[in-house]
């Protein structure tokens, strides 16, 4: 707008410019006394001058145009620049979004508890409200409502809200979940054969049945066909055809469900061979927390994914040979003894130590340090495919 009025106003010079040309020439005048004046460019160079002074406004009002077309042209291509710019992060975007792989996408509406022992779920979004529930570490709960500070989640049967800040979310609790959960090959048919190698034709260490879990060897090198999995600190193979894996992520228990479970497992009893269970008071043991945790760590080494009961029994082995007298007499020193658990000298242990322990197998640890004893008083165990005799629970036997 400003380039057209200054070429109208070079073209307004100009026609005056004209119009005073043209008196000169045909002689006209107004009356007025006539005094000395300079001479026009009409006079000097006759109609070539008048010619020079239109040619130069000409020539200003088209650098006054050509000057404010490249200042308008320049700020086009700014804004163009910046349209394609956003697209380019849109489109970025979109890409981003899109190679979430399946796994990932299922954890979108996901929260793992990012604590040591467990997290509080309470009734409200308040933290003096009503405690109904609380998620061990490794348990995983669905968002239902995602806020500034609280979060409302479902997992199991507990229906409340967490506090953000002990929480991680979408693809950070996956990595945080396969960081601290063992991962599992859940059996689907019965009578699936356990072999020494990733072979058809190899040697069956044992036959497991539906619906049993065992821990995946996530570190073996991995074979078409074939799963790796961990039995008693050595690794084996099943076909990847009649197992499901996935991540060993627990789920949040009411209050009344924790203390049932408590119940239940100092009670319980096993439905293996010559079954019997011993819950006298002289075989509890009394263990600082750290003790607590170490003995919770060993029984997911050596039982993880072989349920709650399986673990106490493990957790009673070690808790014998603390009562026995032909072992060291500390939960500490019955781990560590030289040759006696796979994991205490592999490094396992420690790793899981690290990385925390399951809530099913803190549970464990504490009905046995209570006086649970499913074994009925044995001090060894090994995997129920050798054929030992004792008490067979799960997978194992102990005697």
């Amino acid at each position: 707008m400003k380039a057209m009025k200054k070429v109208i106003r070079c073209a307004t010079v100009a026609a005056l410019a004209l119009a005073l040309t043209i008196t000169a020439v045909t002689g006209n005048t107004t009356g007025v006394a006539t005094e000395e004046r300079p001479e026009t460019e009409l006079e000097k160079n006759g109609i070539a001058g008048v010619a020079v002074v239109l040619n130069e406004y000409e020539n200003e009002a088209a650098d006054v145009l050509r000057e404010n077309v490249s200042v308008e042209k320049e700020e086009i291509d700014v804004v163009a620049a910046s349209i394609e710019e956003d697209a380019e992060e849109a489109t970025i975007e979109v890409v981003a979004e899109e190679t979430l792989t399946p796994e990932e996408e299922e954890w979108q509406d996901k929260l793992m508890a990012d604590v040591d022992d467990y997290l509080c779920v309470r009734a409200k979004a308040d933290k003096d409200s009503e405690v109904v529930g609380k998620m061990y570490k490794g348990d995983r709960a669905v968002i239902k409502k995602e806020g500034k500070t609280w979060t409302k989640i479902e997992s199991g049967n507990v229906k409340g809200y967490v506090k953000n800040e002990y929480c991680v979310f979408g693809t950070d609790a996956l990595e945080y979940a396969k960081k601290n959960c063992d991962t599992v090959a859940k059996v689907e048919t019965d009578g699936l054969r356990v072999r020494s190698e990733a072979d058809v034709n190899a040697s069956v260490v044992k036959a497991v049945g539906k619906g049993d879990k065992l821990v995946v060897d996530t570190k073996a090198d991995e074979v078409e066909g074939w799963v790796a999995v961990k039995l008693n600190s050595k690794t084996y193979y099943v076909s990847a055809e009649y197992v499901t894996v996935k991540l060993d992520t627990g789920k949040a228990i009411t209050i009344a469900e924790e203390q049932a479970a408590m119940k239940k497992a100092a009670a319980s009893s096993s439905n293996g061979q010559t079954t019997t269970t011993s819950t006298a008071p002289g075989n509890s043991l009394a263990a600082s927390a750290d003790e607590e945790t170490l003995l919770a760590a060993l029984i997911q080494c050596e039982a993880g994914g072989c349920g709650v009961e399986c673990m106490t029994a493990v957790a009673a082995v070690v808790i014998n040979r603390v009562h026995s007298g032909s072992y060291p007499n500390t939960i500490y020193g019955v781990i560590y003894q030289r040759g006696q658990f796979g994991p205490a000298s592999s490094g396992r242990l420690e790793q899981r130590l690290a990385n925390g322990v399951s809530s099913s197998a803190r549970q464990a640890a504490q009905a046995a340090l209570a006086g649970s004893d499913p074994t009925g008083g044995a001090k060894s165990f090994k995997l129920a495919s050798s054929g030992h005799a004792g008490v067979v629970i799960g997978p194992i036997v102990f005697y």
